[in-house]
Formats: C-alpha cells, sequence, structure tokens
C-alpha cells in the first residue's frame, strides 16, 4: 500500500461526506453515512492486514509543511494507535445503524456530526504535529455538544455544556503546555518529542497541565461528573461513541504524551494516579449499585473501569501497560454494547428507569442472551473481552503496588455485585408491567447491530493475542523509555530494582 496516502483518506473522507450530508434528503443522509461508514471500516481492515508488527515504530506515514510556526499535516501511525483506529471504525456503522429509526428530527445534520466526529477521532489517533492533534482532540468536543444539545433528553442543554466546558477548561491548560515545549525543544513533531528531554522541574508542571486534559476526558474521579450527565441526556449512538472511543482519548493520551515526554514526573505522580484510580474504582462503583437509570448505572461503570486503564498505564511494567491498552479496546466494545441494549429497551418503552423493566427473560429471551454476554463481559468473565484487560493490569499494579492491587480488585468484585444486579432487575424477576412484558424481542436490524459487537468481544476474550501483537513492540520502547525513571516496587517480586525494568524483551 506504499504511496496511498491510507490515513488522509480515512480523515477525508467521512469530513467531506459530513459536508455533503446536509445538503441532501433525511433518506439520503442515512444511506450516505452507512455507506461512508462501511468504506471506512473496509478501509480500517486494509489498514490491520497491511500494518507490520515487527516492521518501523510509525507507519503509513505522511507529511505536508504549511511553513514555519504553523500544525503540519504530519500523519502517521504505531500499534497502539492501529488498535484505537479500528475501534473507531468498527462502532462507527452501528451508531449509524442505531439511529436508523430513533432519530426523525434534523436527520441530515445528525448524520453529518457523526461522520466529521468520526474524520476527528481517526485524527487525534493518526496526528504526528502537537498543534494538528491538539487541533482534533478539541474539535472533536463540537460535533458531541450539538449531538447531546441538539438529539438529546429532557436536561440535554445542561449536559452539553457541563461537557463542553469540562473538557475545554482542562485542554486550555494542555494547549499551554504544549506551547511551551515547542518553544524548549523547537519542533512540534511528536515522535522528537517523545525521544526529548524535558528538565525535571518542568516535566512536573507540564505533566500536570497535560493531566488535566486527559483526566477530564478519561474521566478520572472527582472530574468525572460530566459523564453521567452526557450519557443520560446523549441519544443512544452518542452515548456508544462518547463510551466507546471519546473517552479512550484521554488514555491515548497518557501513552502518548504523558509517560514517553514526561517519565521522571509520570513516575513522580505514580502515587497521586493510583489514590485517585483506588477512589473512582471504590466510589463510582458504589454509586452504581444505587442507581435507578440504566444508563447512568452504565455511565457509573465507564468510570470505574477507566481507572483500571489508569492503575495498568501508570504501573511502570508490561503487564500494568498492556492491561490497562486492552482495558480500552474491550470496554470500548462492551461499554458501547451495554448501551445499544439500553437503547433497544428505551425505544419501545421510552423509560430507563429499571424499576418499570422485570422478566424480559419471558418475552425477549434472544434480548436477555445477548444482554447477558455482554453483561458477563463486563464484569470480566474469562473467556470474554475485559478479562484479559483486567487480570494483566491487575498483575501489573500489584507488581508496583500491594495496595494499590488490592483496592483496584475490589472493583471487580463491585462491578459484579452492580451489573449482576441489574441483569437480574430487567431480564429476571417478576413482570410489574404489562406494556414491558407486551414487548416485542430483537427485529433484524438491531441483531445486525448486536452480534458484530458479541463477537467481537467473545474474540477478544478467546484469542487477545490479536489485539496485542501490533501493541507489543510499542510497549517494549515505552518501557525503554521508562525505565530509568520507574519507581521501586513495593511487591516482593523484585527487591531491589525498578519493576519496570524487566520485560523490555
Amino acid at each position: 500500500m506504499s504511496g496511498i496516502p491510507i490515513l488522509s483518506i480515512l480523515i477525508l473522507l467521512p469530513l467531506i461526506a459530513g459536508v455533503v450530508t446536509l445538503f441532501v434528503s433525511a433518506s439520503a443522509a442515512r444511506w450516505l453515512a452507512l455507506v461512508v461508514t462501511l468504506a471506512e471500516f473496509a478501509i480500517g481492515v486494509a489498514l490491520w492486514l497491511n500494518y507490520d508488527p515487527a516492521g518501523a515504530q510509525w507507519q503509513f506515514t505522511e507529511r505536508l509543511s504549511f511553513g514555519q510556526g504553523a500544525p503540519s499535516w504530519a500523519l502517521g501511525i504505531d500499534g497502539i494507535a492501529l488498535m484505537l483506529i479500528e475501534l473507531s471504525v468498527f462502532l462507527m456503522p452501528i451508531c449509524i445503524g442505531a439511529s436508523w429509526r430513533a432519530i426523525e428530527k434534523r436527520v441530515p445534520e445528525y448524520m453529518s456530526a457523526f461522520l466529521i466526529m468520526e474524520a476527528l477521532m481517526i485524527g487525534v489517533f493518526s496526528a504526528q504535529d502537537l498543534l494538528l492533534f491538539y487541533i482534533f482532540f478539541e474539535g472533536g468536543l463540537i460535533p458531541m455538544y450539538l449531538i447531546i444539545g441538539i438529539w438529546g433528553g429532557v436536561e440535554r442543554i445542561k449536559a452539553s455544556y457541563k461537557f463542553f466546558l469540562y473538557t475545554l477548561a482542562g485542554s486550555v491548560l494542555m494547549l499551554i503546555a504544549m506551547l511551551v515545549m515547542i518553544g524548549k525543544a523547537g519542533t512540534s513533531d511528536i515522535p522528537t518529542l517523545m525521544a526529548y528531554n524535558f528538565a525535571p522541574s518542568l516535566q512536573w508542571w507540564l505533566w500536570l497541565a497535560f493531566f488535566a486534559s486527559f483526566a477530564v476526558k478519561m474521566p478520572m474521579w472527582p472530574v468525572h461528573t460530566w459523564l453521567p450527565d452526557a450519557h443520560v441526556q446523549a441519544p443512544t449512538a452518542g452515548s456508544v461513541i462518547l463510551a466507546g472511543v471519546l473517552l479512550k482519548m484521554g488514555g491515548y493520551g497518557f501513552v502518548r504524551f504523558s509517560l514517553p515526554m514526561f517519565p521522571a514526573a509520570s513516575a513522580d505522580f505514580m502515587p497521586f494516579v493510583f489514590v485517585l484510580s483506588g477512589i473512582a474504582v471504590v466510589y463510582t462503583s458504589l454509586v452504581a449499585l444505587v442507581q435507578n437509570d440504566m444508563k447512568k448505572l452504565i455511565a457509573y461503570s465507564s468510570v470505574a473501569h477507566m481507572a483500571f486503564v489508569t492503575f495498568g498505564l501508570f504501573a511502570f511494567n508490561r503487564q500494568g501497560i498492556e492491561g490497562g491498552l486492552m482495558v480500552m479496546l474491550g470496554h470500548g466494545l462492551v461499554s458501547g454494547a451495554l448501551f445499544l441494549c439500553v437503547g433497544v429497551v428505551y425505544d419501545r418503552l421510552h423509560t430507563r428507569e429499571i424499576a418499570r423493566y422485570g422478566g424480559l427473560s419471558d418475552n425477549m429471551p434472544k434480548y436477555a442472551l445477548l444482554f447477558m454476554l455482554f453483561t458477563m463481559a463486563s464484569v470480566g468473565l474469562p473467556g470474554l473481552s475485559n478479562f484479559v484487560g483486567e487480570f494483566l493490569s491487575l498483575m501489573g499494579t500489584y507488581r508496583a503496588s500491594t495496595w494499590a492491587a488490592i483496592v483496584a480488585t475490589t472493583g471487580i468484585i463491585l462491578g459484579a455485585a452492580y451489573m449482576l444486579y441489574l441483569y437480574w432487575r430487567i431480564c429476571y424477576g417478576t413482570q410489574r408491567n404489562a406494556d414491558a412484558a407486551a414487548m416485542k424481542d430483537l427485529d433484524a436490524r438491531e441483531l445486525w447491530l448486536l452480534l458484530p459487537l458479541a463477537a467481537a468481544t467473545i474474540w477478544m476474550g478467546v484469542y487477545p493475542e490479536s489485539f496485542m501483537k501490533p501493541m507489543r513492540a510499542d510497549v517494549g520502547r515505552l518501557l525503554v523509555r521508562l525505565a530509568p525513571s520507574a519507581p521501586v516496587s513495593d511487591s516482593h517480586l523484585v527487591v531491589g530494582k525498578p519493576a519496570a525494568a524487566e520485560g523490555h524483551h
């Protein structure tokens, strides 16, 4: 595929289609969006098949300079970016399918917002210029803000403003830090900056500025409060893409910027990250246990799952980092699927109140079966997508800090409690509600949306190597970069040497 600007095509195709969509009828907009997102998926598959895990660190690179001081059009991906692009192009056609009948007003604008958001998400993962990354990273806010604000629920305006202001406030600090870095290093090239050694005193401030942005995006406790509101008010497809891909930008930011560019500061702040992640795991899981709204429960579970990502990434060892990345991918599939499952019953009964349902396994057996699969995956059942990532993340965390691992493990137990309690209240028990008992099972369109997610969830659990192989060399490079500043472990597995010093090979 040499010579084909495949990343530019991936970004520009939905961008142009998004503009065209604004000028066509509702029906044409739906079909155009579906065809373009499926084409993107096909290109994404070609990208994966042509990626060489044993090859150069940066592949499919493209460079176009616009002169001194301007952001250059510099694109390229490593294995980590590749897997997140695959997740984005996989979920997007499913989002369009989920909106097929649910969205009736201003359909062309809605489809346009999704297509433009797809372009911006792929841009975030493939940008190799600091300022270009920032444009894509912040640009993704706008279509999501519109999706929540125009097509959302009753309190959509409040939720969209909260989402916008929280994420923007964190990112202003990141922009200042980026300008400082460009001034110090004399370049905005991300691969060059990943190997540049900033002064340890400066690293602290830069790390905190980037952390402000990525922590909100993840979201980490205590800046997570925008997420439940955004999820509850967003239309189903908006929730799927928000949980599936937009939350992963924070984790990607930690791996691409915070850890390799500021390794000494990352080591110094490791206990701080572990404390925040520990609070998030316990607190949000307990909050999820008492929710009456299905979407809110799954939103709080997302905060708890993202804490496993931050635990793993800041463990400074191979198991932790690979586990954190796998949790990002697994959670992207499973949380998206769970929001779709909520959307299915919401379309029929127009309520997300858990108490209104019950006994759905009697009249919706296909739905109950698929919902159970995704519930079990969310809990981390072996053989399904989340198990591998959570297990590796906990192993890595244990090697870094025994106490952190103990706190993180409570998240697994509490996660099983709130997810199984949710499933029992919706699909079993007595049918308290005549209109819930009369609901029809999944139709063909809904099966087409959920079955690919089910297949991917099982594939990821049964054969995780296909997802880990592209990322392995990049994790190794990151560990080499982190090794000099890796903190000493408190576990007895490695006495007297940094935990990250092993496992380079």
